[in-house]
């Protein structure tokens, strides 16, 4: 998988391997920002494209191909 920096996620396409909640298909909607703001990003919102649920995810997880893939597959 190509790396990913957390800056460049904000509106990226990700497609869950196994459903989430009868999802599959999710937007990165927010990059959570840290307080202080010297802090290394962790955490992203993502917005299931269907039901427009949203979840927060550390966004290392988006790194692992057995749960998420790139794009709308």
């Amino acid at each position: 998988m190509n790396p990913v920096h957390p800056k460049k996620l904000l509106l990226t396409k990700w497609t869950a391997v196994k459903p989430v909640a009868r999802q599959k298909h999710f937007l990165v909607s927010k990059v959570i920002l840290p307080d202080p703001p010297e802090e290394k990003i962790e955490w992203v919102e993502i917005e299931a494209v269907y039901s427009k649920k949203v979840r927060t995810i550390h966004w290392r997880e988006l790194q692992d191909e057995a749960v998420w893939r790139q794009g709308w597959v």
